[in-house]
């Protein structure tokens, strides 16, 4: 099977981690130098390469750092890939001001396009032809609603289904980036080597709660949001 793997998208990091969300539109556009200023990710491209080293096929492709835009996303054929993997900032609507939907950060371009603003939106997601029967979500909320205040499963996943995905890895809360970069990369990999995604992903639970050099890695904060949906 072929893999595709996007994220860990060029960004400054140059925004306290608390950063006020609502920064990030001005005028009721996106404010692209407030998106390039969210805190980097350096661990995901890392996450990245492991899950793509898991698939020899030469179709397999990464889109990491510049090369992981929105307009390269929408320009790819995605029902080539029986797996994709997305690592990066997941916003729920309401998080910030302007934003009216779920979305995906990617790199922000120098200038705003019509199809590309660095934020893929979950009505963008729906629009993407994916056939993949496994897509992994590793960032925060990917499970959450259309809004803070809608049911679950009703945003990115929603759309991730609606374009043709047949399963998909979410997290229902804010997730530590060393719990989702293992978990993520031990089921993918796990699945890939015959296990069915559900035992995949309890063997790295469990493999995750037994680790002693992992601080906090038994309490149910660190792994507990992140689960399977299937259609």
């Amino acid at each position: 099977p072929a893999f595709a793997g996007i994220g860990a998208p060029s960004l400054s990091g140059n925004a306290a981690p608390a950063l006020e969300l609502a920064g990030l539109f001005r005028n009721g556009e996106v404010d692209l130098a407030a998106v390039r200023d969210l805190p980097a990710l350096p661990g995901t491209l890392e996450e990245l390469r492991r899950m793509y080293a898991a698939f020899p096929d030469a179709r397999s492709r990464l889109l990491t750092g510049d090369a992981a835009r929105e307009g390269a996303v929408k320009r790819m054929d995605l029902t080539r890939y029986s797996v994709l993997a997305f690592a990066t900032h997941g916003l729920i609507a309401g998080e910030l001001h302007g934003l009216k939907e779920p979305a995906l950060v990617l790199t922000p371009p120098e200038q705003a396009e019509d199809n590309d603003d660095g934020l893929l939106t979950a009505g963008e997601i729906a629009d993407l032809g994916i056939s993949a029967n496994f897509v992994v979500l590793s960032a925060c909320n990917t499970a959450a609603g259309t809004t803070q205040a809608a049911p679950a499963y009703t945003g990115l996943a929603h759309a991730f289904l609606y374009a043709g995905a047949k399963s998909l890895l979410l997290s229902h809360w804010q997730v530590r980036d060393d719990a989702a970069a293992r978990l993520s990369v031990a089921t993918v990999r796990g699945n890939a080597r015959g296990k069915s995604r559900a035992e995949a992903l309890r063997s790295a639970i469990l493999d995750l709660i037994h680790d002693e050099d992992v601080p906090g890695s038994a309490h149910p904060a660190i792994w507990a949001p992140f689960i399977l949906v299937s259609r």
